[in-house]
Order: C-alpha cells, then sequence, then structure tokens
C-alpha cells in the first residue's frame, strides 16, 4: 500500500516526536555523542580544507585530531596545576573570608546582633535552610556515582564520537540528503545552509569572544593582584557564552573578593571593577561585532530562552543543544514568515498582476 504524501508527513511527525520524546528519556546519557557531533561539526572545514591541499580524509582526520589532543593536554599541563592550586587555596581562606564577613556586617550593622532582631532571624532560618539543602546535595552526591561516570565517559567517548563522525561527515551528509523529498530537496538544503551559516557563525564565534575575555579577565585579575584572580577570570570567560552573565557574575564574585582583600585601598577594588567594565564594553562593542556579527539572527533575549527552557526540560544536555537548537527555530521561524508574506492569507485577494499589465 502506498502512504499518501500525508500519511508519510503523519508518520515523519510521529517519528520525529518519538525521537525527541527518547532524547528526554535517555537524558545525559546522550552528551557525550551529542558533545561528539559538535566537535566534529566544528573542525569538519577544516578537514576539507586538508582534503584540498590533497591529504586524504582518513589523514586529514588523523593529523586534526593528534593536533587537538596535544593542545588539550598542553593547555591542560599549564593550567590545571594552577587552577588546583587557587581552588584549593579559596577552600582553606573561605572560612576566614566567612569570618570576616561576619565581622565586616556586624560592625557596620549591629542592629544584626540583638538576639530579637527581625533581620538576624531572616538570616538564621536562611542560613538553616541553606545548610539543609546542602546536606541533601552532599548526601545525593555521596550516595550515586553516576555524576562521576558521566564524566568520564564525556571525557572518553566524546573524542571518539568526533573521531568516526569527522571521518565520515561528508558521506553521512550526502546520504541524508539523499533522502530529502526531490521536489523540495533545494529549498531544504537552502534552509539547512543557512543553519549552518547562522550556527557556525554564533558557535565558533562566540567560543572565540569566550577565550579572549577569559584570558583578559584572568590576566588582568592576576596582574591587579586579585587573590583567585585566574580561576574567577577562567570563569568568567567560559560562561561568557551566555550574554552578560559572564561579565555581571564573574564581575560580583571579584568585586566580592576584592572588598575582603582591599577594604580602605579603594584604587583597587575600583581596577578590579574597572576590568570587567572594560571587557564588557570590549565585548559588546568589538568582540561580538567582528568575530559574530550581526547576521547570525540569535538575539541575546532569544538565546538566554532557549538555554533556560532546553535546560529546564533536559538538563545539562538540554544546555548542550539549546544553542543548535535556538538557531534552527530561528531559520525556521524566518522561512515560515517568509512563506506566509508570499501568501494570500497575508496579501488577501489581490490581484497577481499588481501593476495592472
Amino acid at each position: 500500500m502506498t502512504l499518501t504524501p500525508g500519511q508519510q508527513l503523519r508518520w515523519w511527525g510521529l517519528g520525529l516526536a518519538g525521537l525527541v520524546l527518547f532524547l528526554w528519556l535517555v537524558g545525559n546519557a546522550v552528551m557525550p555523542f551529542l558533545a561528539g557531533a559538535a566537535i566534529a561539526y566544528l573542525l569538519d572545514p577544516l578537514a576539507d580544507r586538508l582534503e584540498a591541499r590533497g591529504m586524504s580524509r582518513l589523514w586529514a582526520t588523523i593529523f586534526i585530531t593528534v593536533i587537538v589532543l596535544l593542545v588539550a593536554a598542553l593547555v591542560l599541563a599549564l593550567l590545571i596545576p594552577a587552577l588546583v592550586g587557587q581552588i584549593q587555596g579559596l577552600a582553606g581562606a573561605l572560612p576566614d573570608l566567612v569570618r570576616r564577613g561576619q565581622t565586616f556586617v556586624i560592625e557596620r550593622f549591629p542592629a544584626l546582633v540583638q538576639d530579637d532582631s527581625t533581620l538576624r532571624q531572616a538570616i538564621a532560618d536562611m542560613a538553616a535552610n541553606m545548610r539543609e539543602q546542602g546536606l541533601r546535595v552532599v548526601n545525593g552526591v555521596l550516595a550515586s556515582s553516576l555524576a562521576l561516570i558521566d564524566f568520564l565517559m564525556l571525557i572518553v567517548i566524546a573524542p571518539v564520537v568526533a573521531f568516526y563522525l569527522l571521518l565520515d561527515w561528508d558521506r553521512m551528509i550526502a546520504v541524508i540528503d539523499g533522502w530529502l523529498p526531490r521536489e523540495h530537496a533545494e529549498e531544504i538544503r537552502g534552509i539547512m545552509r543557512e543553519m549552518d551559516r547562522v550556527l557556525a557563525g554564533f558557535v565558533r564565534g562566540q567560543l572565540s569572544v569566550c577565550a579572549i575575555l577569559g584570558a583578559f579577565y584572568a590576566i588582568s585579575l592576576v596582574l591587579v593582584g586579585l587573590k583567585f584572580g585566574l580561576l574567577v577570570g577562567l570563569f568568567a570567560g567560559l560562561i561568557s557564552f551566555i550574554p552578560f552573565v559572564g561579565s555581571i557574575l564573574g564581575g560580583t564574585i571579584s568585586i566580592g573578593l576584592a572588598l575582603f582583600q582591599f577594604w580602605g585601598e579603594w584604587h583597587w577594588i575600583i581596577a578590579v571593577a574597572a576590568v570587567f567594565v572594560v571587557g564588557q564594553a570590549v565585548e559588546g562593542n568589538v568582540l561580538t561585532p567582528k568575530l559574530v556579527g550581526s547576521s547570525v539572527g540569535l538575539h541575546p533575549v532569544w538565546l538566554m530562552f532557549a538555554l533556560s527552557a532546553f535546560g529546564a526540560v533536559l538538563g545539562f544536555t538540554g544546555l548542550l543543544i539549546a544553542v543548535p537548537a535556538a538557531a534552527a527555530i530561528g531559520v525556521l521561524g524566518r522561512f515560515l514568515i517568509r512563506k506566509y508574506q508570499a501568501g494570500r492569507l497575508y496579501r488577501g485577494s489581490m490581484p497577481e498582476d499588481d501593476n495592472g499589465a
């Protein structure tokens, strides 16, 4: 029995819904495979260029894999000892920071010391709730090793998946292209090309922005002399993938640390704040326009909503696919709007010959 196009479309829609349900059920189990696919996608243009210079796809893939692993090993060898030292130092200094914070608040807000103070009671209740929630989180982590297993799977499986996908990327694209309905193949290819342009422009550009900002924040805070500046700076650069969040959160943490370390030396506190003001200004006026560009079509508000929505549904895996999903939805939305504006629902019953010909 031959299915009509409408029946085939319904079956394909059910299949897509089943795939989405499957991804939601397996959750973080697909994260290493998604990460590997993302790495292969980002490295495919480099492999194509090596092929154009006469290198086979296999040797191009091997060459890229070796270079990426060497660079990653070098970066980790340089950063991990410093980061471990800063994390250990922060953990050791945390009790002293808490005590100094309590002294600072009590000296300037003596009402908090009074036993019948409403504010003090509220703070005490909040602290009790935080301790209770913290114990629950710790007990959950200690009771399960799934988080560690997921992390190890990501580290081990993602590079292997990326290698094989990068090796077969062009063949996979050709196979998928052969599945397209012939009547609409060129239109679908156009949509896919636009998605690729938007996604590639945003992801590659934003990763460059994150790397530059992370290096700027880390080096600047270290030069200022802020304790744990390397750790905070790299963290702020890493989360700059979400617009404005990196500078706001990193600046808040850095200024809080500076208040404890440089209390009374206001010029150093101002210098720490200035690092993030300059970073945000350079990001918004130079880095993002030059490296990401205004043509990607992903508004920061739309991006933040996509991250929140996909993260709420799929957890960390949702955060991983939020950007490509937002780019794809944006492209499809623009395509549907163009179709709507070209149709009779938008144009009304105007005659086709608008010029009276």
